[in-house]
Parts: structure tokens; sequence; C-alpha cells
């Protein structure tokens, strides 16, 4: 029997990497000065907000036959909740694509370090194979603590005459990007010998596997089809297009184990693609020696067995240390073993006091609703996996469907149109990561708009997080050629990154030869009509995806227009000579109007709209989307809300969550309270918010999930909707009246940052009742 003694929980043993090995430092976060001002923070309201239960989501046993699995993450890796607390889940690492030949790229799934299982004796079952029933289950509660980024789950287990109180708290660390931790406190009402499992799952590959960068749209669904799968959802947690959307292959190469240190590591590389490493180090309860430790380890599992005895009504504490690096993040093996070994001995509780403390920084920052708990605590849901999604200080960008595979964890426009945005005046910091993918990438899409005899750069559909390249699947071949404004969509977020920083020497390094390029696009991609004496563009797949080959598109046609006007004042800040052709393409490009003037057309006349995307209206409705901010007189901008936002059914709106927000924002912008309250209400009652742990669908029925994209047209309802303002050269502009539903005290923007300066927003009613905006400088 080995002594254990010197790995006790929260004993803090002495624990020196090897002579040699460097500090596993990664990618730094400041830490220090984060978490010194972190501690300022907590020490001003850490109190209070331990009691809003507005950062609080939980689900109870009766919860679990609809249980939709939460997320845990810190922008460079995450995972999925479970929930027994202990189960393997899949993990994914930022940009860390399996590139499969003749598949499209895709999140290589690492192995699952919340694998923790336990049995109260030889003859007894497993944890994680018990079926999850009122039987084996009592007492029991999950709880996502938005505020702190932990998951706690607690019940007791029962199993043939055994019961063992369990607790288990897991969290991926905010304050330590490479760090994750599990404790498992288990109480047992019996005395004996007990056995637990701390394992790494190392997962199969997916079967089958399809070429979907070669398979047409029929042959894919055969294939789906041949395969027994299906395209349709499974409730409660299968989403649509599972059967495609699988996680992509690590393949683990070296793996080993020292159960005298009570640690495991392990090397590999995602198929085709980068390298990764992990580690973990676990620590034994304090003062109790295990009888034997064991290495187990095969092609499925690496893990460390531990037999001990326990006596009935002691607590007993077991914590895992993961630590997880890849190729361009991190060091390796080596130093993910220093830095769980180090982590561990600091022990559990400053750990999880560096967690809350980096999180409580993050905070600072919030949109605060008064007389609406339910709007509030989905603020705080869409912000936390907003949050746990994205980084500060890299050149990642936010996948639709935050680091897992849904969409395959390609960057769509949604990380320019919908997230950038959410994120602009609250973390400013995150929100440049997401521009600066686009600046890292400029060079892949140079090449794209070559290969199509285009100038300037033409940026993916889908671009792989990783290198930037196309990666749409070739049964939606189409879009990635033809659904173009996403190269508007990127130039856009660029010049509002620069509007509210005023950040020169960004513009000009990082920002300004992105919005060139997109400028040179444009101008090489329309065509000037001479008969008609306009600019044209052809051949487009719309906005409305199921509007393809068409022309003159209305969103596409307006943001490109912007996109060409904001290059030449890009140009004029940056003291570089803008191309006359873009100002001339800019007026002379043609936007669809009805006969009369008095409103916008989805498409040039003739083209017939097919399907219901956005609502019918198609474009137009997106035409209100504060990134595009489009100046119109009151007139026109009513006649447009009337015929494409208006009529739309709040059942539809709500089933959609990409149709929420421009509806809500619409609304606001021709001064219709009811309208936009009644919008923003069908967050709730639409179906795209799934329990327990609001987690953001992109319809109510294909369960596609934490749909990203829908989480930051929320929080831009309520950053640009309610409050009227847009970024604009002239500043933070009041451009429309401030909006309060009825039932609302308040809205406050909480700490924004906007060139470089903190502020306050708050809209309430004054004694006479009409709705007031007052801005307060910190």
């Amino acid at each position: 029997m080995h002594e254990r003694g010197s790995y006790e929980e929260d004993r803090g043993a002495s624990l020196v990497p090897e002579a040699g090995r460097p500090s596993p430092r990664g990618l730094s976060r400041a830490a220090g000065v984060a978490f010194v001002g972190a501690l300022l923070v907590c020490a001003a309201g850490g109190a209070e907000a331990e009691n809003d239960d507005s950062f609080s989501l939980s689900a109870a046993l009766e919860d679990l036959p609809q249980y939709f699995p939460g997320y845990l993450g810190n922008g460079y890796f995450s995972t999925l909740t479970a929930p027994r607390g202990t189960e393997p889940t899949r993990a994914y690492l930022v940009a860390f694509m399996d590139y499969t030949q003749g598949d499209m790229s895709r999140p290589a799934a690492i192995p699952g370090w919340t694998d923790s299982d336990f049995r109260p004796g030889e003859g007894h079952g497993w944890l994680n194979r018990t079926p999850l029933s009122a039987q084996h289950f009592k007492d029991y509660r999950q709880t996502l603590d938005l505020r702190g980024a932990t998951l706690t789950t607690r019940y007791r287990f029962a199993d043939r005459g055994r019961e063992t109180a369990i607790e288990v708290t897991s969290l991926v660390s905010e304050a330590e990007p490479h760090l994750a931790a599990l404790q498992f406190k288990m109480t047992p009402d019996y005395d004996g010998s007990v056995q637990l499992s701390f394992g790494l799952m190392l997962w199969a590959q997916h079967a089958p596997r399809f070429a979907l960068g070669e398979m047409s749209g029929p042959e894919m669904e055969e294939a789906v089809a041949a395969n027994g799968l299906s395209l349709e959802a499974r409730p409660p947690a299968s989403a649509d297009r599972e059967a495609i959307w699988y996680p992509g292959y690590t393949e683990i190469g070296a793996s080993e184990g020292d159960p005298g240190t009570l640690s495991v590591w392990l090397e590999g590389h995602a198929a085709q693609g980068l390298a990764m490493s992990m580690a973990s180090a676990v620590s034994l309860p304090a003062g109790v020696s295990a009888e034997s430790v064991t290495l187990h380890r095969d092609r499925y599992r690496l893990a460390l067995d531990v037999t001990l005895k326990v006596e009935r009504g002691r607590t007993y504490v077991f914590t895992k240390y993961v630590a997880v690096s890849r190729a361009g993040w991190g060091g390796g093996a080596s130093d993910d073993l220093a830095l769980a070994r180090q982590a561990r001995e600091r022990g559990f509780a400053r750990v999880l006091a560096d967690q809350r403390a980096a999180w409580d920084a993050l905070w600072q920052s919030d949109v605060v609703i008064e007389g609406d708990a339910k709007a509030q605590q989905a603020v705080h849901s869409e912000l936390y996996y907003l949050l746990a999604s994205s980084s500060a200080g890299t050149a990642w960008a936010d996948g639709a469907c935050a680091i897992t595979p849904g969409y395959v964890n390609h960057v769509f426009w949604d990380s320019d149109s919908w997230i950038f945005p959410a994120l602009l005046l609250l973390h400013p910091e995150r929100a440049r990561s997401l521009v600066d993918f686009r600046s890292r990438t400029l060079a892949a899409a140079q090449e794209r708009a070559r290969t199509r005899g285009l100038t300037g750069a033409m940026y993916p559909w889908e671009s792989d997080p990783e290198n930037g390249s196309e990666q749409t699947p070739h049964f939606a071949y189409v879009l990635g050629e033809s659904e173009i404004h996403v190269n508007a969509d990127v130039a856009i977020a660029q010049w509002q990154y620069y509007l509210a920083t005023q950040d020169r020497d960004w513009l000009r390094k990082h920002g300004w030869p992105v919005i060139r390029d997109i400028a040179r696009f444009w101008a090489s991609r329309a065509s000037y009509d001479e008969s008609a004496r306009h600019y044209s563009i052809a051949h487009l797949t719309s906005v409305a995806e199921s509007n393809t080959d068409i022309s003159n598109d209305t969103f596409t046609n307006l943001s490109a227009v912007k996109a060409l006007t904001i290059a030449g004042a890009a140009a004029r800040v940056v003291g570089e000579r803008a191309d006359p052709l873009w100002e001339r393409v800019a007026r002379g490009l043609y936007i669809p109007m009805s006969a009369d003037g008095g409103r916008h057309l989805a498409f040039e006349p003739g083209v017939s709209a097919r399907g219901e995307d956005f609502g019918g209206g198609g474009p137009v409705a997106l035409l209100f989307l504060p990134s595009l901010d489009l100046l119109m007189s009151g007139p026109l901008r009513r006649a447009d809300y009337d015929y494409a936002v208006g009529p739309v059914s709040l059942t539809h709106t709500g089933a959609v969550s990409m149709g929420i927000a421009p509806r809500t924002i619409a609304a606001t912008t021709v001064e219709s309270a009811g309208d936009a309250a009644a919008s923003f209400a069908s967050n709730f009652t639409g179906g795209t918010l799934k329990p327990p742990f609001n987690v953001r669908t992109e319809t109510a029925g294909n369960n596609t999930g934490y749909f990203l994209t829908g989480s930051g047209g929320y929080l831009q309802s309520l950053l640009y909707g309610f409050t009227g303002l847009r970024i604009r050269e002239a500043g933070l502009v009041e451009a429309y009246p401030p909006v309060l539903p009825p039932n609302w005290s308040s809205l406050t923007l909480r700490n924004l940052t906007f060139h470089g300066r903190r502020l306050d927003i708050r809209i309430a009613r004054d004694p006479t009742g009409a709705v007031r905006l007052k801005r307060t400088d910190h």
C-alpha cells in the first residue's frame, strides 16, 4: 500500500516539476493584474451577487427527461454538463480541427476530463452506469452558477442497501486558461471499502464518417439514411443534423501514468491536424491512506483507480486537476503535468476563489433589468455563454455554436454581425479577438478572391477557425460561392471596433488592410449596367437563403454600399488614398425599391421570394440591424417595418431565435413599445431557450445548442434596441428615442467602455411617465 498523505486535499505538498521543464504559462491573460482587480471588485459586490437568483439555474430530478446540457468554458476549451456531474462529456479546444481528407474540417473532441466514477463497494453498481431514477438518486439538485461559472451537483446515491451523499463541483478556469478542476465529495451511511476511478475518456472515432467535402445534397441524405441515421432532432438534446455535425477525432499517441504521484498524462493530435496534450493530478482526502491505487490504461480510457476504506458519516473529498494545451497555445504534456500538480499544491479552495474573482471582474460590466426577473436571468445566461466562449488578447473568433460541433465550429457572419456587437460595449477586449481573426486570416481571403478572378479579399461563408480556409460542405457549395454579404459584415465590424475604441494604431495595422481589400472585392464583384445606368451584383444567394442565384439582394447591396463607404472613411483616418471607384460603386449600386419609392423591396423586381426566412419579408427585416445602421426617413422606415416586420406572427418570431432581435430592434426604431415588448417576450415562449440552463437554440425544433448568434441577438435588443443607441463617427449616439416595456422599471447598461472611458446608461420613466435616457461617466 502506497501512502498518499502528500497529496491530501488542500494540504499543499511541494510538487516540483522535473528540472529543465519550462513554466506552463501558455497564452497570458495578464493574470496578475486581473486577479488583483478581481479581488477589489469581489470585496465591493461579492456578497450581494451571491444572493442574486438571476445568476443561478437549477435542475431537479423531474427535469432530467428534458435535460439540455449546459456549457462550461473559458474561450480556450470547453465541456458540456451531464446530470450526474461525473460522466465523461466531450470536450473541445478552440480551433482544434480534424482535417480528414474528403470531409470538411470539424472540431476534434479531446479526452473527456470530467470522467470520475464511484461505487460503494464490491458487488455494487458504478455511479455512471446506474439509471437516473428516484430509486437511485434522491434529493437531486444540479446548479449552474453563472456568476462563478461552476456546476454543482448534489444527491444521495442509493445502491443495494447503501446510500452515499455526493456533491460534485466542476469548473473550467477563467483565471488560468489551461486549467479545469472537478471536486468529488462523498459521505457514506456505511462502513467499508469503496472504489473510485478518475479517468480521461479517449473517444473512439465517430462512425460513420461522411465525405461531406465531396457529397452532393442527395448523396449526403442517402448516406445518412443508409446508416440508419436521421437529420431530425431527437428530444430533448439531440441536434438536427447531428448525423453530420459529429465531432472530429483526436488520435492519442503516448499516454502514461504514475500511481505514486496520482498523475496521468497524454499526448495526441487531431486527425491531419494540430498536436495537443492533457494531464491530470488527483488529491485524496486529508488524513486518508488508500488501500490501493492502480493505473488503468487501454485504447479508450486512462485512469487512476483508487480503493479505500470509509467510515459511516465521515465526508471524504477528492479533487481532480486537469490541464490541457494545443499547438500554438501552451507547451506540452510536461507543462500540463506541472500545471496540474501546481494547482493541486494550491488546493481546490484557491482554484475556486481565483475562478470566482475572475468572473466577478467580468460581471462588473452587466445589463440590469428592474421589473422582469425572467428577462434578467436570461440576460445573465446569454452573457454567460458569450463570455464562456470568447477570449481576450487572441485572434480567435466565435463559431455560431460556441466551441462545440454545432455548425462544425466554423466561423460565419454570425461572429461579425451578431456576437461581436453584443460584446463590443461590454467587453471590447473580447470583441477585438473576433475582428482580429479576420485580420489574421486575410491572406486566405485574398487567395480566395484571386482564384475567382476578383481583387481584394473574399472571406468564406464558413471559415475554418484556425486557418481561415473555406469549409462549406459540398452540398451547400452555392452558399460558399454566392452568400457574399459576409464580406460586408466583416468590414462593418472592423469599422465599428475602431469607432468604439478610436485605436488608430489598430486600424492602421489590422482593420484598414481588411476594410481596404473588402472594398476592392466589392468594386470588382459589382458590374455596371449601361442600359440601366447603375451597378448591380448578380448571382447571389440572399441572406434569406431560400433565394439563390438572384440579382441585387437588398440587404447584400446595402451592406456593400456601407462597406465601400467605410473604406473611404478609414482611408482618411489612416492617411491612405481611397480608390475613387469605391465611391462610384457605392453611389451607383442599385437598391431595389417599390415603384412609388415608398419602401425597400426584398430583391430586384421580378424575383419572387421563396421560403419564410426572417418571416417572409426576407432581407428587409435585417435592414434594422444596428450594425448596418441604415439611415432612412421616418416614413420609409415605417413602411419597411409595416411590410417586413409588423405582420410577422410572434409565434414565427419566437420559434426562430435569429428573428427575435431584428423584430424587437425594428419596433423600437418606429417607437412601437408594445410590439417591441411582445417581440422580446417571444424569447421565452417560442421554444428556443432550453431548460434547465437557458441554452439558446437556433430554432424551437432543431435543438442546435449553444447558438451564440441568438444570444448575441438577445443582448443587442437591450444594448441597441430599447436604448436607441448606435455607434457612429459622432460617438455613442442616441439615434432613436428610448423604449421601455410597460412592466419594466428601468434598464441599465452598467460599466460600458467607449472611447476608452467607462460609463453607465440608464433608461427609466420620469415623473410624467416619459422614458428618459441618462448617461453617467465613471
